[in-house]
């Protein structure tokens, strides 16, 4: 039995990116944000996006988010969350600032967001796949965050050491002390990423096959250079000499990765645009079902520019698993099937028509 899913039933912003003033009453299902190019629909779901608390999904930095000569931005929210209504105020000057119900807190919406930028995902290195993980990961298990920085200090210090050592000898015995703090940081981080890449493989699997109408395969493993503290010790000793000659640490969770497969090949290099585009899709499906089981409510969904690049069999199937939440799609014109139950916007300039 799917969660009850958490709603906005008013959205205010002041000062937000290209829009001085905007008032939004979202309907409870499908909410379809229509305009040009360059008329601030992304703008929009980037401020409802900022009520999770995360960082821009776009990678903007807070100072970026205020409207141009203005000194803060801000953003107000009336949501249904854990059966009662709520309030939320997010504000940008250009540090942030957030209250729930009055109270400070961290604590955003549960929320899922898929864009165009994400298909880097598949067509980049390691590093976006790896993001990817940690931002899912770190939203339903706080003490990810925390060994995750705690091995980034590490590791910092390490290399600092490495290039150190590389000049004076005596040194090389304090690389064992940071040895350690990387051995137990990464191998609890590895052992968090490999729980979650778990959970998530047979819903992307699922989710896959449902948007290639069952053609095709996907299949999602992570890709770990150790895995326990005594395979990390044993691998940094190994990579030592080579570590200390380039400066930095060769092995480690910095360094991992997350295998995308579709029948059999890798979908960088052998996926089409097609392929990689709907393994992107299947991947955040699974991590909206992950976060509704973790969060006990469904999440809100932000499609930025998705349905206008899937044929009418592909966006049928996509309404079809995220039926029962709200979601926010953006795009050029209207491309739903009829008789969906939508409220539509049109935006000109930062502002509706």
């Amino acid at each position: 039995m799917r969660s009850e899913a958490v709603r906005l039933t008013f959205l205010r912003l002041q000062d937000w990116r290209n829009m001085e003033a905007l008032d939004v009453r979202p309907g409870e299902g499908v909410n379809l944000i229509r305009g040009e190019n360059a008329q601030g629909k992304t703008n929009l779901l980037e401020a409802v996006w900022s009520l999770s608390g995360a960082r821009s999904f776009r990678g903007a930095g807070d100072a970026q988010l205020i409207r141009f000569g203005a000194a803060r931005a801000v953003v107000e929210a009336a949501f249904v969350s854990e059966g009662r209504d709520q309030e939320m105020r997010a504000v940008f000057s250009p540090g942030r600032e957030m209250t729930r119900n009055g109270i400070p807190s961290e604590r955003g919406l549960p929320m899922i967001v898929f864009s165009p930028a994400h298909l880097s995902l598949v067509r980049d290195g390691p590093e976006q796949r790896r993001k990817f993980l940690d931002d899912a990961i770190g939203r339903i298990y706080p003490s990810y965050e925390q060994s995750l920085s705690y091995y980034r200090r590490a590791l910092l210090q390490r290399n600092t050491l490495l290039r150190d050592a590389a000049a004076n000898a005596s040194l090389f015995d304090l690389l064992d002390v940071w040895d350690e703090n990387i051995a137990r940081a990464g191998a609890q981080i590895v052992r968090l990423r490999r729980r979650y890449v778990e959970r998530i493989r047979e819903a992307a699997k699922e989710a896959y096959a449902g948007i290639s109408s069952g053609r095709e395969e996907l299949e999602v493993e992570y890709l770990a250079a150790a895995s326990t503290p005594e395979e990390y010790r044993e691998a940094l000793r190994a990579a030592r000499a080579e570590d200390i000659r380039l400066g930095h640490t060769t092995c480690g969770v910095h360094r991992d990765d997350l295998s995308l497969t579709i029948n059999g090949l890798n979908a960088r290099q052998y996926g089409s645009q097609g392929q990689q585009r709907s393994c992107v899709l299947a991947l955040k499906l699974a991590e909206c079902g992950i976060l509704e089981e973790c969060t006990g409510e469904g999440p809100i969904v932000l499609l930025d520019d998705v349905m206008s690049e899937l044929d009418a069999l592909r966006r049928d199937y996509l309404l079809h698993r995220i039926r029962g939440r709200q979601v926010f799609i953006t795009c050029c014109e209207d491309i739903l099937p009829a008789g969906e139950d939508v409220t539509q916007f049109v935006l000109h300039e930062g502002r509706f028509t």
